[in-house]
Order: structure tokens, then C-alpha cells, then sequence
């Protein structure tokens, strides 16, 4: 069915399932926001992926669409892809992580799915991209990720970087300026309750930042420990 739709299809549905993942299901405003059109659009749009044959999302007036299991499974494939494109182009070609984006962005609907098993193949099958975000499975399985942001650990906490959102790629080069990428290790020394900043220390470079809620927001982590 994939090779039916239109690249912008594609985009919704990968949109509404990225939102239905973070809030339970995905608004107009919302998708408008993310997909930089109109709110009119947007509706027009879900109107037309309801009535396919099969349906591809299920709306409910106010309250918002969900992907159906045929757009699901549609808009995972599209998600290996583009996370299998950003690992690419970041390991094997030397991209920078905050550029891998939009490549993947616009390399991720012409791929064929043989290019995509041989991209799999010299990559070792990899399980998450450069930002740590999980990579579906060729069976369409997410590998598990973390949901705990830095922002919730306290002082004495230790914890494992898994991964950072990959949407603002100027946050993404200071936090590589920083260290703060996947598998570095921290552990927070301090908390401020009047600006929610965490003083962190990096452990193998013995750095310490101090990180306001911008960034502690946007990262994911393991708790391995706390030190008593």
C-alpha cells in the first residue's frame, strides 16, 4: 500500500504517530504546529486518511486521531528509515548529529527497502540512531528507550544519557559542545528549587555543568544508582 501515498502522507502519518506516542492522541493544532500548515489543512488532510480502504487514522471529533494498525505499521516503516538514514549518514559519511535531520527527512521516502536492509546490514542492525531514539526493528518492533528526563533526578542520582530530542539542532551542537550525548554518564551533585537548574558532573571527563530546564527537559536517561 506504501508506494500508493504521496510524500506528504507519509509525513502525517509519521507526525501523528510521534504525537499520539508523547500525548495519547494527536490534535489539529498540533499537527499544524509540527507540520508548519494550516489548521484547515490539516483537517482536510485527516479526513482523507480516514477514508482510505483500509483506514489509515481514526478521528474523533475534539478529541483528536490516532494511526489505525495499517498506518501504524506504514508510519514505522518510514521511522526505521529515517533513523537508519541519520546512523548512516552520521557514522559512515561524518555528519554532524544536529544535520542528520532533515537529510533523513528528505531521503526517507525515495529509499527502496533492499537499500534499507543493506543500510541495516553495514551498520551491524543497530538499535537506536545517533540521538539514541529507538530504530524499528525490520519486523516493525521498537526496541524499549527510556521516558525519565534528566530533569526529574535529584542529587545523588546517577544515570546513563540514552537519548536526546533531535528537533532543535542548535540545542543538538551545544549539547555535543557540552559531552552530553548517549552513554555518557552523570551524576547530579545538586538541585535548585528556585530555577529547576541541576548541577551535573560528567563522570569519565570529571566536568561539571550547570544545566537549566531547557536542557534537562530534552534529555533521557537511566538511573543506575544513588549514592548514599
Amino acid at each position: 500500500m506504501r508506494e500508493q501515498l504521496t510524500h506528504a502522507i507519509e509525513d502525517y502519518l509519521k507526525a501523528i504517530y510521534k504525537l499520539s506516542t508523547r500525548h495519547g492522541r494527536a490534535t489539529t493544532n498540533l499537527l499544524a504546529e509540527r507540520l508548519d500548515v494550516t489548521p484547515a489543512s490539516v483537517s482536510g488532510m485527516i479526513k482523507k486518511l480516514s477514508n482510505t480502504d483500509p483506514p489509515l487514522v481514526d478521528y474523533q471529533k475534539h478529541r483528536g486521531v490516532v494511526l489505525t494498525e495499517t498506518g501504524e505499521k506504514i508510519a514505522l516503516e518510514i521511522l526505521r528509515h529515517h533513523r537508519l538514514l541519520e546512523l548512516y549518514l552520521h557514522q559512515m559519511l561524518g555528519y554532524p548529529w544536529e544535520l542528520v535531520h532533515e537529510e533523513a527527512d528528505r531521503l526517507e521516502h525515495v529509499i527502496s527497502e533492499e537499500f534499507e536492509e543493506r543500510i541495516a546490514e553495514a551498520l551491524g542492525h543497530p538499535l537506536h540512531d545517533p540521538h539514541g531514539d529507538p530504530i524499528p526493528t525490520a519486523d516493525l518492533q521498537l526496541p524499549p528507550t527510556s521516558t525519565h528526563a534528566l530533569y526529574e533526578l535529584r542529587e545523588g542520582e546517577r544515570a546513563v544519557i540514552q537519548r536526546v530530542r533531535d528537533s532543535d539542532p542548535e540545542l543538538l551542537a551545544h549539547l555535543s559542545e557540552l559531552g552530553l550525548i548517549p552513554q555518557v554518564e552523570l551524576v547530579v551533585q545538586g538541585y535548585s528549587e528556585f530555577d529547576h537548574n541541576l548541577t551535573v558532573q560528567i563522570v569519565d571527563g570529571a566536568q561539571t555543568l550547570v544545566l537549566g530546564p531547557r536542557i534537562t527537559q530534552q534529555i533521557f536517561v537511566d538511573v543506575i544508582a544513588e549514592i548514599i
